[in-house]
């Protein structure tokens, strides 16, 4: 009696209180009630699902020529060959619905009466609806996603909806406009009201923050913060090599590894990462013999062959035949590039998909390889997770988000399920073939959905057979990725909704490795085989790389040694070492890095002598038990050093802006000791290389 929907339909509730009136209340509601029907001319799908095939066969062609150009049908498909069909019995009207009913056009074509606005002037007692109508395209049917309203704080009738535009009201609800101004991206979900400054916000959205001071008819990109939602990473084999990224709603880029955090390329105008695909980026697979093709896409599996030079697309999904129901495809469909052809594109939707053309063309190679299905918001029984072994071509594993793990062992003739043994009906979130041993294979579960939080991380050494849990001693955190080390099979990297965490013994005891990592959830990892690095992909606080050189070398004889120091880099002479850039800012410095691994913690000692061995530098500073690193920036005692250059004869090293001294180019000993035990390496300053400048007899 109140006046507010009640009963199933009823979905997500937001609510705002005018502060200058408390009894003033707005309700945004997501209302999932159907709308009435209206009959409707031509031809429809509601007209299609119930039609007989007589009356079909009696429509104008044009008619049904238009129902198939709008909704993409492929070419080989009109009027003519839709009435053969139906006559000959293959098909039935309905068939032309079930085509083209996947969960991409299902979010939006629902019949819902969507987001409606209702008012209260009583304290919540009695409502009423503020507009008449529908409020389209603001919601659409996955209103579950959204839900806040705002009222201005100076205005109690100026209202807000946040929505996949932002719309403003001036008028109380009764109508709306939008204010989805230049450089605003859409999907909003919080709205900060000044109320100091009129016309003040602050509007976070899927594409960041923007700012505006006059009430959303200008905006300012708030660009500054590192705010990322990676869905996915990988590389390619450039120098520098290239990270790929698939983002929550911002598609999919593509830069060099050592682009810098900064903001100098706003000067340039060019910005060192490139977009290549939009909606929702996922999985991004590229072909390192040409560092140039590109398989990638947006959600629900519409994935794209790429060529970046050209920038044209090929859109390369598999689709199903006239009269069978749409593959339902994972909202991060997975892909599979071949690490022995990479002609060979495996794609998965309920079942496996091959395709030995670089995506032209695509077979299905298994039956379904999931429970079958649930109707939902989403697909549901779905591929997650595809890999192929790295030593063993056709050697393919399979997970779904309902729970199951197959195997083929002879590139998808037969196929074996092998998750009995495991927890029944969690999402995998990731299968991992070993690079050394075609017997063993790694799986992660996830199971926060069913409120099992436990870190389910699971490794068979039999194809699957059986299986051992490992990572025992991870907390309480859903696992997301697991990635082998590809050049030491004892190391395993694993993701998590909070952290990342590395294993050195096979996955028997794992530790934290999140030094300079924001506690954001890690959802991919890769490592890159040539210039061993680990990348790290965030959502929420974007890409990060992690030098894992010397991890990779702890060895069981490395990590019982009382200390092992390894090997130092050389590095070019600077002569401007020290001293200021235009005279102002800081002086620039160099450093490197003194990386080492000690048994036991301990204070370690370490000293720097020229080829003479005279003690340039000295410190001493507390370090860990296992993998230490400490930087030094290549300045030296004045006295001693001095001393030095004497018997070298190269003169007096003169005082940089910062009053330091640096050694010269030359070949010195950095030597560290630690509880009596000591190591050394050799450093390498190199020297600058002098312009050739060749002798003229005459100057022109």
């Amino acid at each position: 009696a109140s006046g507010f929907p009640t009963g199933e339909g009823v979905g997500r509730i937001g609510l705002t209180i005018y502060p200058g009136n408390s009894k003033i209340i707005y309700a945004f509601l997501d209302n999932q009630f159907r709308r009435e029907e209206k009959e409707k001319k031509g031809l429809s799908k509601d007209v299609l699902k119930n039609i007989s095939a007589n009356k079909l066969l009696q429509f104008d062609s044009d008619k049904i020529n238009d129902f198939l150009d709008k909704y993409h049908f492929p070419k080989e498909f009109n009027a003519d060959t839709i009435k053969l069909l139906i006559r000959e019995n293959s098909i039935k009207p309905s068939a032309l619905v079930d085509y083209i009913e996947d969960a991409n056009t299902m979010l939006f074509d629902t019949p819902v009466i969507g987001g409606e606005v209702y008012l209260s002037e009583d304290g919540g007692i009695s409502w009423k609806k503020t507009h008449k109508g529908f409020l389209d395209k603001l919601i659409y049917s996955y209103g579950y996603y959204f839900g806040n309203i705002k009222v201005s704080p100076f205005n109690k009738d100026m209202v807000y909806l946040l929505g996949v535009p932002l719309i403003i009201s001036k008028n109380g609800g009764k109508t709306f406009k939008s204010i989805n101004g230049d450089n605003v991206h859409v999907d909003h979900h919080a709205l900060w009201i000044s109320d100091k400054r009129e016309g003040h916000l602050i509007l976070g959205n899927d594409g960041g923050i923007n700012i505006s001071y006059d009430n959303g008819e200008t905006w300012i990109k708030s660009n500054s913060a590192p705010v990322g939602q990676f869905y996915t990473v990988a590389i390619d084999m450039e120098k520098p090599y290239n990270v790929y990224g698939g983002l929550q709603d911002n598609g999919v880029w593509y830069g060099p590894h050592t682009a810098q955090m900064n903001r100098s390329w706003q000067a340039s105008g060019k910005y060192p990462f490139d977009w290549i695909m939009g909606g929702d980026g996922m999985q991004v697979a590229i072909d390192t013999r040409d560092n140039n093709t590109v398989y990638t896409g947006y959600q629900f599996g519409n994935y794209y062959r790429i060529d970046k030079k050209t920038g044209k697309q090929k859109y390369i999904t598999p689709k199903h035949k006239l009269g069978e129901r749409p593959l339902r495809f994972n909202w991060q469909t997975p892909i599979c590039l071949s690490k022995h052809n990479q002609d060979i594109l495996y794609l998965g939707s309920q079942k496996l998909h091959r395709s030995l053309d670089k995506g032209e063309h695509f077979k299905i190679i298994s039956a379904d390889l999931t429970k079958g299905g649930k109707k939902g918001d989403v697909p549901y029984g779905t591929l997650t997770s595809i890999d192929e072994s790295p030593l063993k071509f056709g050697l393919i594993y399979v997970g779904s988000d309902d729970g199951l793990v197959h195997i083929s062992q002879d590139g998808g003739f037969s196929w074996q399920k092998i998750s009995d043994e495991l927890p029944q009906d969690y999402w995998i979130s990731r299968v991992t073939a070993s690079s050394f041993d075609t017997s063993l294979i790694y799986i992660a579960l996830n199971g926060y959905r069913w409120d099992n939080f436990d870190a389910l991380l699971y490794k068979s050494e039999n194809y699957g057979r059986t299986w051992q849990r490992i990572g025992t001693d991870l907390p309480q955190e859903p696992i997301n990725v697991i990635k082998e080390d590809p050049h030491n099979k004892d190391i395993l990297y694993v993701g998590t909704d909070h952290s990342l965490y590395i294993s050195l013994n096979g996955g028997n005891d794992f530790m934290v490795f999140s030094k300079n990592l924001p506690a954001a959830p890690v959802h991919d990892l890769i490592v890159h085989p040539r210039d061993r690095d680990l990348i790290i992909a965030t959502h929420g606080r974007s890409i990060y790389v992690a030098d894992i050189d010397n991890i990779e070398k702890l060895s069981d004889d490395l990590m019982n040694k009382p200390i092992h120091f390894f090997e130092l880099k050389s590095l070019k002479f600077n002569d401007n070492w020290g001293n200021y850039s235009f005279g102002w800012g800081e002086p620039r410095e160099t450093k490197i890095t003194l990386s080492f691994f000690v048994k036991e913690t301990g204070t370690a000692f370490i000293t720097v002598k020229d080829s003479l061995k005279n003690i340039l530098y000295k410190t001493s500073l507390s370090c860990d038990k296992g993998l230490n690193f400490i930087e030094y920036n290549l300045s030296v005692d004045k006295n001693s050093y001095q001393k030095y250059l004497e018997t070298k004869k190269v003169g007096e090293e003169k005082d940089r802006d910062n009053h330091k001294y640096y050694i010269i180019p030359g070949n010195y000993e950095v030597e560290i000791e630690i509880n009596g035990n000591k190591a050394a390496q050799k450093l390498t300053i190199d020297k600058i290389n002098k312009i050739s400048r060749k002798k003229v007899k005459k100057i022109p």
